[in-house]
């Protein structure tokens, strides 16, 4: 094939992906990783050459992604939380509004407290490795149905190198883990009602068993709130995500607990349940 310059390429590439909304992005995105140069260096050097090798790799990646695939899962990784992240088709694709999940379970936990923390869902570990970062003294407990999620978090733990502060455990919800006590549960569920259409990138290509939850959306939330108010020592916390306009619904599901509140996110939409088990 015959070498092609960074405009010609980022071009041809865009115009292949005219069709999507991010298609000026995901074409920069992909030609970055190509060729191994930041954004800078793309706009610096619009004449360089790519070698047929990279031109053939990109053409590659152009062609799945016009198919809808993921660009995190075509470059393997994504950010979350100011860290990168391994993804595969095995784990959700953590996204920037979990980052208020995030941000409400540091608001209440000390930076030098040592609390235990169980994170149900774990899938890629995002939530897990971001507050281990965060939490030095912090012992976490990341739990998931899937191995091949929990091995990707595995992944994502070492990466960081935090793995000896994370546990991992096969588990449906708190299920394999009755008689253990935590200071935090935090969870980003599967809240999406099962005749709910999705975006074609989501529907087709992200694990249906980290999105749909039921008839309802809130199938997997009757299950784990009442576990979790089971696994919480006195005073422990509960943080949910939930989906949009889902914040009545969860507000009736934690009437046996205390402090519920919910935290929006930047559109302000109910984003976070937070609640505390009473004494």
């Amino acid at each position: 094939m015959t070498a092609r310059t960074v405009r010609e390429i980022a071009e041809r590439a865009a115009q292949r992906l005219q069709a999507l909304p991010t298609a000026r992005r995901d074409a920069e995105l992909l030609s970055m990783r190509a060729v191994g140069r930041d954004r800078a260096w793309l706009l610096a050097h619009p004449d360089a050459e790519l070698t047929p090798e990279q031109s053939a790799l990109l053409d590659g990646w152009v062609a799945r992604r016009a198919r809808y695939e993921p660009v995190q899962y075509i470059l393997g990784e994504t950010e979350f939380y100011g860290l990168t992240f391994r993804v595969t088709p095995h784990v959700l694709i953590p996204r920037p509004e979990t980052e208020h999940l995030v941000e409400a379970v540091l608001e209440r936990v000390a930076r030098d407290a040592a609390v235990r923390i169980c994170d149900v869902g774990t899938g890629s570990g995002a939530i897990a490795v971001a507050l281990a970062e965060a939490r030095p003294r912090a012992e976490i407990t990341a739990v998931d149905l899937a191995p091949a999620a929990l091995a990707v978090a595995q992944e994502n733990a070492e990466r960081h190198g935090i793995a000896d502060r994370v546990r991992f455990v096969e588990s449906d919800l708190l299920s394999a883990l009755r008689g253990e006590k935590f200071d935090v549960v935090v969870s980003n569920p599967p809240y999406v009602r099962d005749d709910e259409t999705l975006e074609a990138q989501v529907q087709e290509y992200e694990p249906h068993t980290a999105l749909f939850a039921g008839p309802t959306g809130l199938e997997v939330d009757r299950r784990l709130i009442p576990e979790a108010h089971a696994a919480l020592v006195p005073g422990g916390w509960l943080l949910l995500e939930i989906g949009q306009g889902q914040a009545e619904a969860v507000r009736e599901l934690l009437t046996a607990w205390d402090d519920v509140g919910f935290a929006a996110d930047l559109q302000g939409i109910p984003r976070v349940a937070m609640a505390r088990r009473g004494a």
